[in-house]
């Protein structure tokens, strides 16, 4: 569906803008945005970038450490490969993101 302005129309930048924060509806008009935008401090992670091939390498050489661990486990004690699956699992999550992220597909 294609929408057509027309000049005397009102502009659709000019339209109000609803943001929820808490429970809390805010109207604004575009201008405001740009103007917060303008003046918000830019965004800073908290891991910094140049460390996550780091973070991905040890977490994911722990992931395949304890998959290691996992499979020589005697079967046992299911409650041990539980705990150890699990930790791998994690870490193997954490490992992904930040290998993604270090490559620059950000997640």
């Amino acid at each position: 569906m294609t929408r057509v302005w027309h000049p005397r129309q009102r502009s659709p930048l000019r339209q109000r803008i609803g943001v929820q924060i808490k429970n809390t509806t805010i109207i604004m008009d575009y201008e405001t945005i740009q103007t917060l935008h303008r003046f918000l401090p830019p965004f800073s992670p908290y891991v910094s970038t140049p460390l996550l091939p780091f973070i991905a390498l040890v977490l994911l050489s722990s992931t395949f450490a304890l998959a290691f661990y996992f499979s020589t486990l005697p079967k046992t004690a299911p409650v041990r490969e539980l705990g150890v699956a699990l930790l791998a699992s994690v870490l193997g999550g954490f490992g992904v993101v930040a290998l993604f992220c270090s490559v620059g597909v950000y997640v």
